[in-house]
């Protein structure tokens, strides 16, 4: 599978300067964190989820969550592992290309048990989401993972959310973040991505943000994102790949702030675009999305397939971007400097901004690099009428 793949070979041509690469459930854990790009959550109770999966890579969603956790009720957990094991058995002989699936799970013994009452069906999942991750609780689901991964013999990655009161609270953050660090480095091959669990952290102190807010805007919230990257999304080798919190749209019926979106990169005809967006509320998404890469998270968690595009449309590498990274780690600049951006409107420094650069060059391999005249408005349009 590849980012964009839904489009035509010539729509793709006319937006890339560089494709996106190809990748599959068995490419380095390095490029599959990157490349889970928008991860769609889908409620496991779901009658048609064997089909849903399907028309989702066709729309060019990537990575999918079938879910036993909060998205269904406690009583319905049971013919939801059902369903979960029904749908996922209609899709094993499938020729076609699916998502990276993982199931988000309760407790340690639904991996081991999943995995058995799969059989041959369980090579369709990459792994499981581990929730309300601590170090006292999470311990037990990564050693469940183990288990299930020896006796399927398949590599099977674990996405821990970090979503608990414990790494909220003040007095216990810093005890907490510690113990998080220790248990994903203990399995450090098996963590594909840190999720944050934003709904949960507003939870305990019964907030919401509004669709024209993000949670960045949210003190409280903002502060532990910054604290969890700040331990566990280092550029120094020991960080892990976090990605952005949940998008939660929920219509209002009046606006109290003005929307975000500028008119000018939508100039001509992709103003009905921009009205859509708004119309929609998706300026506030935008927005957040640009925080997330700001603030160090890579992708993000989606509930609703609207919101894939937006996330996609803006991974992908500008050439201007491009052209830094380029520059900043040709090998005759191993020894440091300054030099002028080819773009003439910025200073690069080779040592301190090298981590970005390889950072940002993982992303252009994933998700492509646009060409010189090609921003996000055009790759969402693009994105939007497929």
């Amino acid at each position: 599978m590849r980012h964009f793949d839904h489009l035509a070979p010539t729509v793709r041509n006319g937006l890339f300067h560089k494709e996106p690469c190809s990748f599959d459930a068995g490419s380095p854990a390095r490029t599959l964190a990157v490349a889970l790009g928008a991860t769609l959550y889908s409620p496991a109770t779901r009658s048609t989820l064997a089909a849903d999966i399907v028309k989702q890579a066709e729309r060019g969603v990537v990575s999918m969550v079938l879910c036993l956790e909060d998205s269904i009720g406690d009583a319905e957990v049971a013919g939801a592992e059902e369903n979960l094991v029904r749908q996922l058995t209609a899709l094993a002989d499938s020729t076609r290309d699916l998502p990276l699936l993982f199931v988000r799970v309760r407790e340690p013994g639904q991996i081991t048990a999943l995995m058995r009452r799969l059989g041959p069906a369980g090579r369709l999942l990459s792994g499981f989401v581990l929730p309300k991750f601590t170090e006292e609780r999470g311990l037990p689901f990564l050693e469940a993972l183990t288990t299930a991964e020896a006796a399927c013999g398949q590599r099977l990655f674990a996405m821990p959310v970090l979503e608990s009161p414990e790494l909220l609270h003040l007095e216990t953050r810093t005890e907490t973040l510690g113990g998080i660090a220790r248990a994903v480095e203990k399995h450090r091959d098996r963590v594909l991505a840190l999720r944050l669990g934003v709904t949960d952290f507003c939870s305990a102190y019964g907030l919401r943000r509004a669709p024209d807010m993000t949670a960045y805007d949210v003190q409280l919230v903002a502060s532990v994102i910054a604290d969890v990257v700040n331990v566990l999304g280092r550029a120094d080798g020991s960080g892990f790949t976090v990605t952005g919190p949940v998008w939660e749209y929920f219509p209002q019926p009046q606006r109290m702030f003005k929307p975000q979106l500028r008119r000018s990169p939508f100039a001509g005809s992709a103003e009905a675009l921009r009205a859509a967006l708004i119309e929609h509320d998706m300026d506030g998404l935008l927005r957040e999305i640009q925080l997330d890469r700001a603030n160090g998270l890579q992708g993000k968690t989606c509930i609703h397939p609207s919101h894939v595009a937006p996330v996609h449309a803006l991974s992908v590498v500008s050439h201007e971007e491009f052209s830094d990274a380029q520059d900043i780690l040709r090998p005759d600049r191993d020894g440091g400097g300054v030099l002028r951006s080819a773009y003439t409107n910025k200073m690069n420094e080779v040592k301190p901004h090298r981590a970005w650069a390889e950072r940002t060059m993982l992303r252009a391999e994933v998700f492509g690099v646009a060409r010189e005249d090609v921003g996000f408005v055009e790759l969402l349009s693009a994105s939007v009428r497929t």
